[in-house]
């Protein structure tokens, strides 16, 4: 009964749609009536910018952080670290699905890429961190949040499965299911890669314009 509300309480967690209550509280707008249509911080990113796509990104990572540290509050799971990695993983899957489905916001929310990242930095910190560092390199090379965010979650279960080889059979699946849920959930940006309509995240911009001035003077200096 204890972990059934538990599990309760890491899906209300979840389901606070922080995207949606930006956009309404600082535009005026349901976040999910512009760019693609979703309530998480990609789109955040792309309809707002960079500034609220961070804010949304970090307070929906904290979810998945603190939905999986409700298991300290079951201490009969301490002694046994796969049962306790079982019960936090539960809890963080839990806290996705909220954020995906949230009973806040008519169950139109996310893809859950970041409460998924948040969670599994709270239960295995390492993966986590290996996880950012392909995602940032990504997004520093593309600008693309969601190819990046497909190409961290693909790295996920390697990780998991080949490099840290983690023992835990449910957490191995789990670490598979996150990444075809990405790649299922990311259809539509998959697409518009393929068609190069995917849009870039207002960030490094100042990059991207240094690169481009360099090129004119190359080309001017050709002539």
């Amino acid at each position: 009964m204890n972990e059934l509300l538990l599990i309760l309480l890491a899906y209300l967690l979840g389901s606070i749609t922080t995207a949606v209550w930006v956009s309404k509280r600082f535009y005026n707008i349901d976040i999910r009536e512009y760019g693609s249509g979703n309530a998480g911080a990609t789109n955040v990113f792309r309809v707002l910018g960079s500034r609220w796509g961070t804010f949304v990104m970090l307070i929906d990572m904290l979810k998945g952080v603190l939905a999986v540290q409700l298991a300290w509050l079951l201490p009969e799971y301490i002694d046994s670290e796969i049962q306790f990695q079982n019960l936090q993983t539960s809890l963080g899957m839990a806290a996705a699905l909220g954020h995906i489905f949230p009973i806040w916001a008519e169950f139109r929310g996310g893809k859950g890429v970041a409460t998924v990242f948040g969670m599994v930095l709270g239960i295995s910190p390492i993966t986590a961190v290996s996880c950012a560092g392909i995602f940032l390199l990504v997004l520093y090379l593309t600008r693309f949040v969601s190819l990046s965010s497909i190409l961290a979650s693909i790295a996920f279960p390697i990780f998991i499965l080949v490099v840290f080889n983690v023992e835990n059979p449910l957490y191995r699946v789990f670490a598979i299911a996150v990444a075809l849920m990405v790649i299922l959930t990311h259809q539509k940006n998959i697409e518009r890669l393929l068609r190069g309509k995917e849009t870039k995240a207002s960030i490094l911009k100042g990059r991207d314009r240094r690169k481009q001035i360099r090129l004119e003077r190359k080309r001017q200096r050709g002539f």
